[in-house]
């Protein structure tokens, strides 16, 4: 198993110039690639949404690749820059190509599931296998939840809120990710371009991602993944997303929130790796 100052190795990230952006990745392993891409949320980075996953993945025999998506995490922050869903997709699009991944493997949190489901459909000849968490993907209206964490204003308190929303059982995940996130979401430039990428009315930025009638060209497999206690991204969306694509799997958790690999880390891990190893 690893130990704390082997993870600790890999939460120092890599720098490399990616499309002209210059971007902060997690690397680490050899064997099949793994693209891991989080979700959206103040203090979100890389680190935060797979701290517990990306050891387990390099210990069981893959390569794992998990970068800030341009506007998140310790990525550069170009002025003037068009934070959109098209420009997220782009970056990730030149991420791919930069390092020619042949069979890549995707796993997508969140706003990182729409993101996969971009990549499967533009560069399918690059993409082996999918696996969405807490995806958007279709259009839905807006949740409460969804709403706050996009309208998120700086504090313990508002933080707190957001990793209630996002959790279960806040307990499970403990003070340590607020404090993780609540500081990272207060490093500088990190509010002002949140603010510029989500904005009101919220409800555009979800449809942004819209790609249901799409779904049926994806013919790679997809594990299609969600807490059915999520308050963020309501379970029956991946039911919706799930019925549209020809090669599907799905996994509901009764009991999980919208970060199953927080709150069920050993069944996530597990469950995406077998998906993972199977040809």
């Amino acid at each position: 198993m690893f130990e704390p100052n082997e993870i600790k190795t890999l939460e120092v990230g890599e720098y490399e110039i990616i499309g002209g952006i210059r971007t902060h990745f997690h690397r680490g392993g050899e064997g099949r690639p793994v693209l891991f891409i989080h979700g959206s949320g103040p203090g979100v980075s890389a680190w935060a949404n797979w701290r517990l996953t990306l050891p387990y993945f390099i210990e069981n025999g893959f390569e794992v690749f998990a970068p800030d998506v341009v506007g998140f995490g310790y990525t550069e922050r170009p002025e003037n820059f068009n934070y959109t869903h098209r420009s997220r997709i782009n970056h990730l699009i030149n991420f791919v190509k930069y390092f020619d991944f042949k069979e890549l493997n995707i796993v997508g949190n969140s706003m990182g599931g729409a993101l996969a489901l971009a990549l499967a459909l533009e560069i399918p000849e690059r993409i082996r296998k999918v696996v969405i968490m807490g995806s958007v993907g279709v259009k839905f209206p807006i949740t409460e939840g969804l709403e706050f964490i996009w309208g998120y204003k700086p504090s313990i308190e508002n933080m707190r809120k957001v990793i209630w929303y996002l959790s279960s059982n806040p307990e499970l995940v403990g003070d340590e990710l607020v404090r993780l996130r609540y500081e990272a979401s207060i490093q500088p430039g990190f509010q002002e371009t949140y603010e510029k990428m989500f904005y009101p009315p919220y409800q555009k930025h979800l449809d942004e991602m819209d790609v249901e009638d799409k779904l049926g060209m994806i013919n790679v497999p997809v594990l299609v993944l969600h807490g059915k206690l999520d308050k963020v991204i309501p379970w029956q969306i991946s039911v919706r997303i799930f019925e549209k694509l020809p090669k599907a799997e799905l996994h509901i958790f009764g009991d999980t929130g919208h970060w199953i690999m927080i709150e069920k880390r050993d069944e996530f891990n597990e469950l995406v790796k077998n998906f993972l190893v199977k040809d």
